[in-house]
């Protein structure tokens, strides 16, 4: 796990170095915003339209080889771009195919790579293992950030991708050393047997479709894809809430911004060593961390100083970190082993989503209340929706409650215990 960590330090640091190039790199190809914004459309399409089959990819194939492939693949994918821009031959149609690649990949990357992680770890510290990913992450941010800008002004953009792809490179030769821990078996009543045909209009045994049907039946996974669906949207956008509000009412600039987002990373990284300490989190406690996490920010939004805000944003920022660590925790374990990566699929797909619809509506809620405003009726949505939600919960009868008692012989106590023998009496 010490391995995989450092490997993944130096992952997400090459990872943000080229984020960091890669939209001043398509300004200077095509000098149009539309086609930045149409290249981060093209990486994150693959995500919503294959993510599903991406997720059964890992789940029919051995982890270690399908990380390791997929992280050489990606690093290729960086020393070809790398290279065209060192020669000048990149162009607009190469750079969105580069772009579309780039996503097709991460969509088995991405789940490859997050189960793996778990595998090194034992169930009880797989909460500890996803806290320290997330504190990985935010220390490769910054210091990728930091490290582009030496890199773009010192050796130019194709450095940037060039060590990138090192990094990949790295990754994928740390992998064949890892020796991940058994994996207990299915249980009985999650395997398939071999010989038993597909019923009609059913799903066959590893296959996307029945990833998504898994998903659909299973409450906490849509209660926590509820919960997380709208704190992405109307929550997590603070590049472009907080962006607006520093340099609209609060009548600051760009350098008070770089402020508040330095702030909101500092209480990432708290957040990821306090949820180190999770050993079951639930959908519950998702929720509540998500509706907290909005109240401060309906606060945040009627800040009267930056100095206020940046009080705010701390806590804001340690509150997400947590709830993020934990609703992550419950998404990788709460399927079954072999069910997992179609279940991370699901979630890529349904993430993209949140990612493509969120920054066009806050920009029009932000056109007709201001950024004030969008940050306070976001927040209060956010904590009035997982307020209703616990109600319902609280208010739905028992299993088995509403069935009325029926003529019949009376059930001997160790079957009718039996939620099948309630359904057959019925």
């Amino acid at each position: 796990m010490r391995w995989w960590s450092a490997a993944n330090l130096v992952s997400n640091a090459g990872t943000w170095m080229q984020l960091t190039v890669q939209n001043l790199l398509v300004l200077q190809i095509t000098g149009s915003a539309a086609a930045t914004g149409l290249s981060l459309s093209v990486q994150a399409a693959p995500g919503l339209l294959m993510g599903l089959f991406g997720g059964a990819v890992v789940d029919r194939w051995p982890r270690k080889v399908t990380a390791a492939v997929s992280q050489a693949a990606l690093g290729l994918v960086a020393f070809t771009t790398a290279a065209l821009v060192a020669f000048g031959e990149l162009n607009v149609g190469i750079l969105m195919a580069l772009a579309a690649v780039t996503g097709l990949i991460a969509t088995v990357d991405g789940p490859a790579c997050a189960l793996l992680g778990n595998d090194l770890v034992p169930l009880k510290d797989v909460p500890s293992a996803i806290a320290v990913g997330s504190l990985v992450h935010s220390v490769g941010r910054l210091a990728g950030t930091a490290l582009a800008g030496v890199a773009v002004t010192f050796l130019g953009t194709a450095s940037a991708y060039a060590a990138n792809g090192l990094s990949f490179l790295f990754v994928a030769a740390v992998i064949p050393f890892l020796r991940p821990l058994p994996t207990p078996p299915p249980a009985p009543s999650a395997v398939r047997p071999a010989a038993q045909p597909v019923p009609a209009g059913g799903h066959r045994p590893g296959s996307a479709r029945e990833g998504l049907a898994f998903f659909i039946r299973r409450p906490r996974l849509m209660a926590l894809a509820g919960i997380t669906g709208l704190s992405a949207v109307f929550g997590r956008n603070y590049g472009l809430t907080l962006a607006v509000l520093v340099t609209g009412p609060l009548q600051a600039g760009a350098a008070a911004f770089g402020t508040v987002s330095t702030v909101l990373a500092v209480g990432g990284m708290v957040g990821a060593v306090l949820a180190a300490r999770l050993r079951s989190p639930s959908v519950r406690l998702v929720g509540a961390l998500a509706a907290a996490g909005g109240l401060l920010q309906a606060v945040a939004g009627f800040s009267p100083s930056l100095a206020v805000l940046l009080v705010m944003v701390l806590p804001m920022a340690v509150v997400e970190s947590v709830s993020d660590t934990a609703g992550t925790t419950v998404l990788q374990t709460d399927p079954p082993a072999h069910m997992r990566g179609r279940v991370l699929g699901v979630w890529r797909s349904a993430s993209t989503v949140w990612g493509l619809v969120g920054p066009p509506l806050l920009g029009l809620l932000m056109e007709l209340a201001g950024a004030r405003g969008t940050l306070a009726v976001g927040g209060l949505l956010i904590a009035c929706a997982v307020g209703a939600g616990a109600l319902l919960h609280q208010r739905r009868p028992a299993p088995g409650a509403h069935l009325p008692e029926l003529p019949g012989p009376a059930l001997p106590p160790t079957a009718a215990a039996r939620p099948e023998t309630l359904r057959a009496a019925a």
